[in-house]
């Protein structure tokens, strides 16, 4: 929940992006009371923002025109949020980011009061982040960029790429639209102009780039977010589903993280799920909680699952010649 300090520092900011705001939307703004409100107004003037209040039915609060909040006023919440941030850049988008992230966390601590120093050095002992996936190590930083700058300054780009299913590598011209991170690959979306439909590209698996001086103009409809629920290269379209029996439910438990879907039965049975587009991924990841665990679908999966098992089990058989 919000503190008092950080709930006026919102009110300020509030006010400065609507002035004229009656108590009432302040109040739902804020998610407090009218009440609060008013005292909240109390504190800003004790503290010499300068508050005014309009008289009549089309009156509110507004703060003195000309007034703007001091930059970086963080509150010590926020100023751990931002330091969070920051330390994830290179874990998502490597060596893109890691010089401006750097930079900003320089410049906003030398100006933080004491109080939100103490804050992120505490949060640098006490807040770890691990396990997640790091950047594709095998990724061409410079090609990267390239279609950074590409999306953008809305340029073409010519690339040669071989797909997952291709056996040889092609040249594509495309309009580069979002950069995605998932799971530690990095994806283009873009228009290709060789199939003239949108395409996912994953971009450790572009062999060569060239940006061109033609331009594009993308879409105002194009949502991302929509295409990347509809048509992602990895959308999945295998669902995967576990059984665990009552004995053996923890396990599903101590791994809510690796599913989709998980419902618990009335006989403390556990069926757990994940969506998947590669079944060789997914029998590596479902050997993991083998024998814990029994495949119920896809059909596809259980067969990989049971080739692999006989795989495994004659690697170990007892050697009857080292044995005599």
């Amino acid at each position: 929940m919000a503190n008092t300090a950080t709930r006026l520092f919102n009110l300020i900011a509030y006010l400065q992006r609507h002035p004229n705001s009656s108590a009432s939307q302040l109040a739902e703004a804020l998610d407090v009371s009218s009440r609060t409100v008013q005292r909240y107004i109390v504190m800003l003037e004790d503290m010499g923002i300068p508050v005014y209040a309009e008289r009549g039915a089309q009156g509110g609060y507004s703060l003195v025109r000309g007034y703007r909040m001091p930059p970086l006023m963080l509150s010590p919440e926020e100023a751990v949020a931002v330091h969070l941030g920051t330390g994830l850049i290179e874990y998502v988008w490597g060596k893109l980011f890691r010089g401006a992230a750097l930079s900003a966390m320089t410049k906003i601590e030398n100006v933080l009061p004491e109080e939100q120093l103490q804050e992120i050095a505490w949060a640098r002992g006490n807040l770890i982040t691990q396990g997640i996936p790091r950047i594709n190590p095998n990724l061409d930083m410079e090609q990267l960029e390239t279609l950074y700058q590409s999306v953008r300054q809305g340029f073409q780009v010519r690339i040669l790429y071989q797909g997952k299913q291709q056996s040889a590598p092609q040249w594509r011209t495309i309009e580069p639209y979002v950069l995605v991170y998932s799971w530690g690959q990095q994806y283009c979306v873009a228009y290709c102009r060789l199939r003239q439909a949108m395409r996912s590209f994953r971009v450790d698996r572009i062999q060569a780039m060239k940006r061109l001086t033609e331009t594009f103009d993308k879409p105002p409809e194009f949502d991302p977010a929509q295409y990347l629920d509809e048509h992602f290269e990895d959308k999945s379209s295998y669902e995967v589903r576990l059984f665990f029996s009552a004995e053996t439910a923890s396990v599903a438990q101590d791994y809510r993280c690796c599913w989709e879907s998980y419902e618990e039965r009335p006989d403390g049975s556990v069926v757990a799920g994940f969506r998947t587009s590669d079944l060789d991924t997914a029998t590596r990841r479902v050997m993991c909680f083998l024998p814990d665990a029994r495949v119920l679908a896809p059909a596809e999966l259980k067969q990989r699952i049971a080739v692999t098992s006989r795989a495994i089990a004659e690697q170990y058989e007892p050697d009857t010649a080292m044995a005599r």
